[in-house]
């Protein structure tokens, strides 16, 4: 592991953590070995140095001194969303039992501490419709390597649900024929891999991209970045940014005025299989959720709906 990449992620130890060497080591091991995911990693980190600022404001020196009254008022005090609120709660809490464990203290603080209620039936990812997802693909210039990729990744992500960063992960040798029919493999978080079959138009644009590329097999990266003005890919990865302001300009140039991201394309994917008769558990597979409850999130249909009864309001 880097530690030097790790304490740049985490930042330094708080103050309030870093009272003697036993809190402060225990402290950053909890960022260096407990989190995996660099983005908790970071946003626990901003929550746990703003309490620290908080006990330094209110005279607590030693993480010790900390009690469930001072972690409630300090979650009382913040003014965030109720999911941020939360977050900040689960952080603290995390830690302080990551400290107990390590006899820093003798109890958690925070385990005690009622965090708001914020209870969310549909999600607020932006979801095109069936026709928007085809005029936004159909507007694509294919007659270039560029356009040829940019399809491919839309529809990789509309058809298997991926998430971004999963689908800029991909390596060549994660295009693959099982069955007579091209299968893809998914990075996933924490290292899982997720593997599914290819619709039939995302295995046409795939082929295509492939073939128009005139990409080396192996270790070479699936969707890669543009070597300056040259039109010509780098051979290096596109990040999700790279991806982000892809969608942006497709998207302008079909008309679609949806603000849509990223993450549209895998809320669009699961709303039209549902709306198509497809079950809410296979849908959670495909997606590799958790939970269904994760993947009804991203169900749009009951969205449709009401658009549909409210046209029937007429005068």
């Amino acid at each position: 592991m880097n530690t030097e990449l790790v304490l740049a992620s985490a930042g330094q130890v708080p103050a309030v953590f870093a009272s003697d060497a036993l809190a402060a080591r225990r402290t950053f091991e909890f960022f260096a070995v407990n989190i995996r995911n660099p983005n908790t990693r970071k946003a626990y980190a901003r929550g746990v140095a703003d309490f620290s600022t908080w006990c330094d404001r209110h005279g607590l020196k030693d993480v010790r001194q900390v009690q469930p009254l001072h972690v409630a008022a300090y979650i009382e005090g913040l003014q965030l969303a109720a999911p941020s609120v939360k977050q900040r709660l689960a952080a603290l809490r995390m830690l302080f039992d990551w400290l107990v464990i390590g006899q820093v203290m003798p109890m958690n603080p925070a385990s005690s501490v009622r965090g708001p209620r914020h209870s969310v039936k549909k999600g607020k990812t932006p979801v095109l419709s069936a026709e928007e997802a085809r005029a936004l693909i159909d507007a694509i210039d294919t007659s270039t390597v560029i356009g040829l990729r940019d399809r491919a990744l839309i529809g990789l992500m509309v058809y298997t649900f991926a998430r971004v960063g999963a689908a800029i992960q991909m390596r060549m040798e994660d295009v693959y024929v099982q069955a007579r029919r091209t299968w893809v493999r998914l990075h996933e978080k924490g290292g899982k891999e997720h593997e599914m079959p290819c619709h039939h138009n995302l295995e046409a644009w795939l082929q295509a991209y492939i073939e128009g590329a005139q990409m080396e097999a192996g270790k070479t990266w699936l969707f890669q970045t543009v070597a300056g003005r040259s039109g010509r890919l780098s051979g290096n990865p596109m990040g999700q940014g790279d991806v982000f302001r892809m969608i942006g300009r497709r998207a302008e140039a079909a008309g679609i005025r949806t603000r849509i991201g990223c993450h549209s394309f895998r809320a669009t994917g699961i709303t039209e299989y549902l709306r198509n008769g497809g079950r809410l558990e296979i849908a959670q597979q495909m997606a590799n959720h958790e939970s269904a409850r994760t993947t009804g999130l991203y169900d749009r249909r009951q969205g449709l709906l009401t658009v549909e009864e409210v046209e029937r309001v007429s005068f």
